[in-house]
């Protein structure tokens, strides 16, 4: 004997519940993968190198299109593969924030978090949530 499932009234917000957890947790794939993907490149001065960082600023790349470098001391060179490196992550860190701005809350500057400058203590509220009675007690001590 089979015994069928009687439907509630719920089911229907359930499924609905489940269907847009599962869509944002596919949209979170999506937003994970898009930001895997960036890159930021810079090209130095006379073309004498070119690089390209990945989303954390990790060098994926160093090229030389010219034969610039050849003539340059070696503290030249050192400081033009600083300042282009530091150019590309600058770049990619752009690139990053503006993937993720859109899903951040308003008012918090995606580039400025990445950057570590950003004030978070802005999106959190001054007091904490608690019901009124709780709020009470802690305001005024323990009732007599």
């Amino acid at each position: 004997m089979r015994s069928e499932q009687v439907s509630t009234p719920f089911d229907e917000q359930i499924e609905e519940l489940r269907a847009g957890y599962q869509a944002q947790l596919a949209q979170i794939g999506e937003l994970q993968a898009r930001m895997r993907e960036v890159t930021g490149t810079a090209t130095a001065k006379a073309q004498a190198m070119k690089v390209t960082v990945g989303p954390q600023g990790e060098l994926l790349s160093v090229e030389f299109p010219t034969g610039a470098y050849r003539g340059m001391a070696p503290k030249e060179l050192a400081d033009l593969i600083v300042s282009t490196v530091q150019e590309a992550r600058g770049k990619a860190t752009a690139a990053l924030a503006e993937v993720m701005a859109p899903h951040l809350p308003q008012g918090l500057d995606a580039e400025q978090l990445l950057r570590g400058t950003a004030d978070v203590k802005q999106l959190i509220p001054s007091e904490a949530a608690m019901p009124d009675a709780v709020r009470e007690y802690v305001d005024r001590g323990r009732p007599a």
